[in-house]
């Protein structure tokens, strides 16, 4: 008799990913084997993700690794990191570690324990050379996501949600965008394996949170069920045609861009504008605002230096990047 079929989907989607690994680890070292570390928060799909991590490595001669971050958020949170990580240890991960971050302000609370997150998995990920970082992200978190950009009136990009593979080389891996929360919780109740609700999921104060409890089900109510899996098929979609835009503006870009770095208004003009904005984003980008603070409006307000010109001033942008035009150059300089 086989597994429960919510071990069994977490474990096929696992193994699906650590084939892809071996496959491209397989051209960078054939003698040492590739080390798969899993992010582990303790809750139901990151314990879910480590065992099923710990199932399929030994079979396919992938070293397996855990490290569980420490916010410093809530009171006794080193305490939950250090239990976290006996559960690790004792599914047989090695290594295993503890990080502890300092969370900034930057961005709101959430953005800014994300980007502390990620910094030390980047830093982890290096120190060990770790092949990939298993990411417990579900298909309801792919969800939650996609509606967030559609709130922030984002454009396609942010509604595709987040990618199966990200990061630096591909580091980051998400094996359950395919994977309903339910079930990842279904597999720990099924293998008997302990999981901690951080109680910030259920607090209204976060915004994620309210969506999941609140938003979340009242569209459901409202639209039937199936409300999740089509936002998420919406993801792929978004994320498939934002590919093809991202290629089609990286090509306009050399028919624009000059050796001075100005742009051709002309020649931007004549771009369909879902192609002419992506230009201009890579464009300012390039000359030093973060991509993080660029959000939407900013880039309609350059884009209205070619397409509604009355002679305004110079459009200032975050990073100290400043756009003008000049006759019938678009100019883009930091400082």
């Amino acid at each position: 008799m086989g597994p429960h079929p919510a071990v069994a989907a977490i474990r096929l989607a696992v193994r699906r990913v650590l084939h892809d690994v071996l496959t491209h680890h397989c051209t960078q070292d054939r003698h040492q084997p590739p080390l798969v570390l899993v992010a582990c928060s303790g809750g139901a799909d990151s314990m879910a993700l480590a065992s099923a991590l710990a199932f399929e490595a030994p079979k396919l001669g992938v070293r397996a690794g855990g490290v569980t971050i420490d916010h410093g958020l809530q009171e006794g949170s080193d305490l939950r990191a250090a239990e976290v990580a006996l559960r690790l240890r004792a599914l047989r991960l090695d290594p295993v570690e503890v990080v502890s971050v300092t969370v900034g302000r930057e961005g709101g609370p959430e953005a800014a324990a994300r980007d502390a997150r990620y910094a030390a998995l980047d830093a982890l990920a290096e120190r060990y050379g770790a092949s990939a970082v298993l990411l417990g992200h579900t298909r309801d978190d792919q969800a939650e996501t996609v509606l967030l950009g559609l709130a922030r009136g984002s454009g396609t990009r942010s509604l595709s949600g987040m990618a199966a593979t990200s990061g630096r080389g591909g580091r980051y891996r998400r094996p359950f965008l395919d994977v309903d929360r339910q079930t990842a919780r279904k597999a720990c109740l099924i293998q008997a394996l302990p999981v901690w609700d951080d109680p910030h999921n259920s607090d209204p104060a976060y915004t994620r949170s309210r969506l999941r409890h609140e938003g979340l089900p009242a569209l459901e109510k409202a639209l039937g069920k199936g409300v999740v899996e089509a936002l998420a098929r919406t993801a792929q979609l978004s994320r498939d045609d934002a590919d093809a835009l991202d290629a089609w503006a990286a090509d306009a870009e050399g028919t624009v861009l000059d050796e001075t770095g100005t742009l051709d208004v002309a020649a931007l003009f004549a771009l369909p504008s879902a192609v002419r904005r992506r230009v201009l984003r890579r464009a300012v980008i390039g000359a030093g605002s973060p991509a993080g603070s660029l959000f939407a409006r900013h880039i309609e307000e350059v884009d209205r230096l070619i397409t509604a010109w009355r002679g305004q001033g110079a459009i200032n942008l975050p990073g100290r990047v400043g756009v003008r035009r000049q006759g019938g150059r678009l100019v883009i300089r930091q400082g």
